[in-house]
């Protein structure tokens, strides 16, 4: 298995103790109630909103350092990334466009909750590129945006493709087991 994948698994086993490298980019922000409140939206298939922005986030981490891009920005763009509260699968009015509309949304609520600098701004905007024309501007940008697709194809597989939802959890038991060690 490559490294992507190693880390898609890790992130669905994530500690505040055994990671706290990790969260200490996020940890202000991913406690609050308006991300962990997201846990109600279903994101692709059976993948809540909160797990897929904590899988994003942490690809995105290993990302920037295998990289040498900026950890923090990429950790708290990625963790703001998919911060809109509704169901996007709900066929609304507003709803439409989502993939191209959402990052607007994501971005005046990620306003609301903290102060961005550019790079965690543009992360949030470009995330969806290239469904959106506009490209990233940076590097950090890049990360989470192929991190954001990584994830969501990921998670795409293990909700309809049954042998690689058992191979997922299998994955995922024996990481388990090793960090119980």
């Amino acid at each position: 298995m490559g490294f992507l994948y190693d880390a898609y698994i890790r992130s669905y086993s994530l500690n505040t103790e055994d990671d706290a490298d990790f969260f200490q980019y996020i940890d202000d922000l991913y406690f609050r109630e308006e991300l962990q409140g997201m846990s109600v939206y279903p994101q692709h298939g059976d993948i809540n909103r909160v797990q897929h922005i904590l899988s994003v986030a942490y690809l995105s981490y290993v990302l920037a350092k295998k990289y040498n891009a900026r950890v923090k920005e990429v950790c708290r763009g990625a963790i703001l990334h998919d911060l809109f509260y509704y169901d996007w699968h709900v066929g609304e009015k507003g709803h439409r466009l989502h993939g191209y509309r959402h990052p607007g949304f994501a971005l005046k609520n990620a306003r609301a909750l903290t102060v961005l600098n550019k790079i965690e701004e543009d992360i949030i905007k470009r995330h969806m590129w290239p469904l959106t024309p506009t490209p990233p501007r940076y590097k950090e940008s890049y990360i989470v945006t192929l991190a954001d697709k990584y994830c969501a194809w990921q998670e795409i597989l293990i909700c309809r493709i049954k042998s690689h939802r058992e191979k997922f959890q299998k994955n995922l038991n024996t990481l388990n087991k090793v960090r119980e060690l």
